[in-house]
């Protein structure tokens, strides 16, 4: 070490060590130039405090001590390590007299939460807490980014940058070229204390070029996760509502609190208010919602509708869902409003469902049981006045379902137990008039409650010879308490060929007995492995009972294929349960070859042996009316899959006629997938069910494609093709835009409404989201 006089050198650092090529390293007890308590702050980051007896470690090719000013200078990749920060330049000049560090030459400065500073000259005092430096720039650990022609400390919590830039975009590679977005300002406040980032006199520029100014904008920096403050506005368009301008605020009431305001001015019907307050504890989380608006111009929608005859509408709103322990939760999410399409006509998010679904439930979920009950009343938004769609939903309460196996066999097999009990009310009945007098009845007025338990035992057993043999043992009973109106009492010009119980409570049974076999064989080859399993099945059961005579409420949804020809009961609900003597038998494949391909296939049939066919007895809904199963030789199901090398992959499902091979029923899709492509094209075809108001046959062409351009960009389509009316049923199309500090979505939607006076529904939405800045909402329809 040099000074202008050695003799009289007098230092307070200690040589703690020497390295090769001439560096120094030496260390300063500087906790005792620093008043006791004082807080020790960094120019780019929140207060930090340095601990009580840090040491200052400094690293440099050359150090030389000046006596007579009191300035060690430090040469040659320098670096100083001090209480969690590091200094980093080519030159640093250390004033003892003003403890001032002055570093220049590609000066770096970084802070104990990751935070970078660079400039090309820094003036800090010596435990970092205040100074300047010029052409400054910032990087934070979120990849947020500050620049500054210069940047200056004040009260010890505070960095007031001047012509500074503000961006979370990468620096961009190609030279000259301005970040995907940025904020300029005339000023940047970054304040330690709020943990916030105010800009003003900003200009928001996208791909170089300004598109909005703003007086003032606050950002939270990056050690904050929540902030309170106002969020990116949203706007839309709409023939009703017109121009729609909505401005949140986001309040952060606690740590485990926050809360949403936001208020929406029309053009063509005032002011709409908004709030959602959220809260989680420790068990869960819950919300609570509200909407009010009064209306200024409700003529403008259509004649005859709610929107057109309210004037004041409100909106209450909660939902919930909290764990009572690791294996039961519960919940609820519930709606309230002044009328049936407030939600949906002022698009309320989350809320505006054509139904919206409102319930409360209990579920717990075992090692081998399975629990759920639910409260539910479906709110139908329906804007007509008068309909009668609302009144035509039934309130379930509650449905209870159970599902149980019991931990040890009982004599070698499976013991299991299934039990639902429903319990529902409509106040109006819901009936489908069809010309050819079968209506269709799907819902009852009155109430109707329904218990049934099942008990099932099954147990396999291998031959030496590898068939596989499944006998299985079944007992059901169902009890019902019948208090809906019949078909019959409704109205005069309502028809009903069946005989509906109408004595108040019904019973039923049900004993199944039944057997399995599989003979799995396996052949393979020096490229390739497949299996052929020749399935058969075949379920002794007497005949339903009641059938037809009783209500249907959850078995009203039936399609006949591959996927349930072997379920020992295809109705989709506890209302219907299969009777007679039934078999069903088939073929499954798989195979994999090392080319690559791997096929699996299903094909098989369905035939009624003895007793009385459950899906040829009609009931109120005509369930099972052509389904391919109300014949004692069913319809053939088949299903196909292939997946090929290089991405293409076709998948096939139909019902053929038992008698011509006719396709009934069926879908084809074949797709293709590459790192920048992926396609598919959908067929559809259902064969005309005039009984399920299917007057003529269905033909319908789905194409998707979705194509990434670049690492960024990606446009994706979806069209749906009516074969038979030669015309366009629906039209998506969406252009996607990400990046590490932007996601932009352009989407447009077009399907025919027959509901709507145009007969068409339209909707296109922008969305952007700048990271760490918020999200814009541009749309209508």
């Amino acid at each position: 070490m040099r000074g202008s006089n050695p003799a009289t050198v007098a230092l307070s650092v200690i040589v703690l060590s020497t390295s090769t090529a001439g560096s120094h390293v030496f260390a300063q007890d500087q906790a005792r130039q620093q008043p006791a308590g004082q807080k020790s702050t960094l120019p780019t980051t929140t207060n930090i405090k340095i601990p009580d007896g840090a040491k200052l470690l400094l690293r440099a090719n050359e150090a030389i001590y000046n006596k007579d000013t009191q300035i060690i200078t430090a040469l040659g990749a320098v670096q100083i390590h001090y209480g969690g920060y590091k200094l980093v330049a080519d030159r640093v000049d250390y004033n003892q007299v003003t403890k001032r560090m002055t570093a220049a030459g590609n000066a770096e400065l970084i802070t104990p939460d990751g935070n970078r500073t660079y400039g090309n000259r820094m003036d800090v005092t010596n435990d970092f807490s205040s100074g300047f430096i010029d052409a400054l720039r910032v990087e934070m650990p979120d990849n947020t980014r500050l620049v500054a022609i210069k940047g200056n400390r004040v009260d010890g919590s505070k960095v007031i940058l001047t012509k500074g830039v503000y961006t979370a975009c990468a620096p961009c590679t190609e030279q000259g070229r301005a970040p995907l977005w940025q904020v300029k300002a005339e000023r940047i406040i970054q304040n330690g204390i709020t943990h916030t980032i105010r800009l003003e006199h900003a200009r928001l520029e996208l791909f170089g070029q300004p598109i909005a100014y703003i007086p003032w904008m606050t950002v939270p920096d990056n050690t904050v996760k929540r902030k309170s403050g106002f969020l990116f506005p949203t706007f839309s368009v709409s023939q009703n509502l017109g121009f729609g301008a909505a401005i949140p605020y986001y309040y952060v009431i606690s740590p485990s609190m926050d809360a949403t305001v936001t208020a929406t001015g029309y053009s063509s019907q005032g002011l709409l208010l908004q709030g959602e307050f959220r809260q989680r504890l420790e068990s869960g989380t819950y919300s609570l919602r509200a909407a009010i608006i009064d209306q200024t111009d409700p003529g403008a929608f259509d004649a005859g509708t709610t929107d057109a005859s309210a004037k004041l509408r409100t909106l209450i709103a909660s939902k919930g869902d909290f764990k009572i322990n690791p294996r039961w939760t519960f919940g609820w999410d519930v709606m309230a409003q002044s009328d049936n399409d407030f939600a949906r006509t002022y698009n309320i998010e989350g809320l505006n469902q054509s139904t919206h679904t409102n319930q409360a439930y209990l579920t717990g979920i075992g090692k081998q049981n399975f629990f759920d009950m639910r409260f539910a009343y479906y709110d139908e938004q329906d804007a007509t006045t008068g309909s009668t769609s609302q009144k035509q939903q039934a309130e379930a309460y509650p449905v209870i379902d159970y599902h149980a196996i019991a931990p040890k066999s009982v004599y070698g097999g499976e013991l299991s137990l299934t039990s639902n009990f429903t319990n529902i009310s409509r106040s109006a009945a819901d009936v489908v008039v069809n010309p050819d007098n079968t209506d269709r009845f799907l819902g009852l007025e009155g109430d109707y409650t329904r218990l049934t338990t099942e008990l099932q035992w099954q147990r396999s057993f291998v031959t030496p010879q590898g068939l596989e043999l499944t006998p299985l043992l079944a007992a059901r009973g169902d009890t019902m308490a019948l208090g809906m109106d019949g078909p019959n009492s409704i109205s005069p010009s309502y028809v009903y060929a069946g005989n509906y119980d109408t004595n108040g409570v019904a019973a039923r049974d049900m004993l199944t007995a039944g057997l399995e076999a599989k003979y799995p064989i396996l052949a393979t080859t020096a490229h390739s492995t497949q299996i052929f399993e020749p399935i058969a099945q075949i379920y002794l059961r007497p005949n339903e009972q009641l059938a037809g005579q009783l209500p249907n409420e959850d078995a009203q949804s039936f399609v006949f294929d591959a996927t349930n020809l072997f379920d020992r009961d295809k109705f989709s609900g506890f209302d219907r349960v299969e009777g007679g003597t039934r078999a069903n038998v088939g073929m499954r494949y798989t195979g994999s070859f090392d080319s690559g391909y791997k096929l699996d296939s299903v094909f098989g049939q369905s035939y009624q042996l003895m007793g009385t066919n459950s899906f040829a007895t009609p009931d109120l809904v005509g369930a099972g009316l052509e389904s391919g199963l109300e014949t004692a030789r069913s319809d053939y199901v088949t299903m196909f899959g292939v997946t090929m090398p290089h991405g293409v992959t076709l998948s096939t499902s139909y019902r053929l006629d038992h008698d011509n091979f006719a396709m009934k029923r069926g879908d084809t899709t074949i797709g293709y997938v590459t790192p920048i492509l992926d396609t598919q094209l959908t067929y559809t075809h259902i064969e005309a069910q005039p009984d399920y108001d299917i007057p003529t046959n269905e033909d319908e062409l789905q194409p998707q494609v979705k194509l990434k351009l670049s690492d960024q960009w990606a446009v994706n389509t979806k069209l749906g093709y009516d074969l038979r009316a030669n015309d366009l049923s629906e039209h998506d199309f969406g252009v996607i835009y990400s990046d590490e500090c932007t996601t932009a979505s352009l989407d447009y939607n077009w399907k025919r409404d027959t509901s709507s006076t145009t007969g068409v529904d339209w909707s296109i939405m922008l969305h952007l989201t700048f990271r760490t800045l918020g999200e814009v909402k541009v749309g209508g329809n």
